[in-house]
């Protein structure tokens, strides 16, 4: 922590997105090999991450894994981030480690109450999250509600972007609770977005801002596009 009370990150740039993914992957790799608790992130930025880790690292199976948030959607759904996690990480493995999925079967409001549920006491070593270019992180959007949220651990979040369905997030203080808090995020669309998390105030307007490891590490992976902001 800095001496104006600022929780201090840890910035990582690397050259391209294959050197972000690869970063991020031996992060995924360490805590797994340790039988690690992860949170796992969705979108499109992450997959690469997940195929190198399940490429150097096939036995997961004293690991367990979260998911930071998912869509209200068949699993099967393109969509559904439980789906992009299976075919680029799980399906990849020798040994699986235990997964606790969203019941995203289940209308968000109970999906989120059942989740939240599951969330209790547990202890996470590691949090991987994205970022999108509007500054938000799993489904925590913008001056959305849910960031005012500090009794409960899984909520439901309303539609913040496309694809325009209901959707489960953790909240605050369940991806703040993670030992080590990763945030991955490449390319030059996501630069305004890293200045805003990343090199100014928090705000509400950037929920990435506001989270942060409260108890160790919170570390940025950017490539040279996505950092091409910061001072």
């Amino acid at each position: 922590m800095s001496e104006d009370g600022a929780v201090e990150v840890e910035l990582i740039v690397v050259p391209d997105a294959g050197a972000a993914a690869a970063a991020a992957a031996a992060l995924l790799v360490e805590a797994a090999d340790a039988d690690g608790s992860l949170v796992l992130a969705g979108g499109s930025t992450p997959r690469h991450a997940y195929e190198l880790a399940a490429a150097a690292h096939s036995d997961w199976g004293g690991a367990e894994i979260w998911f930071g948030d998912d869509r209200c959607v068949p699993a099967d759904d393109p969509r559904s981030n439980q789906l992009l996690v299976r075919e680029s990480l799980l399906e990849r493995l020798v040994v699986e480690p235990l997964v606790h999925a969203v019941p995203i079967a289940l209308p968000a409001e109970e999906a989120a109450a059942a989740y939240d549920a599951a969330l209790r006491d547990q202890q996470f070593d590691l949090v991987l999250l994205g970022l999108g270019s509007d500054g938000h992180t799993a489904s925590l959007f913008p001056a959305a509600p849910t960031l005012d949220v500090s009794d409960r651990l899984a909520v439901a979040a309303e539609p913040g972007l496309e694809p325009f369905v209901e959707r489960v997030t953790m909240t605050i203080p369940a991806l703040s609770g993670g030992a080590h808090v990763v945030f991955l995020a490449v390319g030059e669309g996501k630069a305004l977005a890293v200045r805003r998390a990343f090199a100014e105030p928090p705000s509400r307007m950037t929920p990435a801002s506001l989270v942060r490891s409260r108890s160790g590490t919170t570390t940025v992976i950017v490539d040279a596009a996505a950092a091409s902001l910061l001072g």
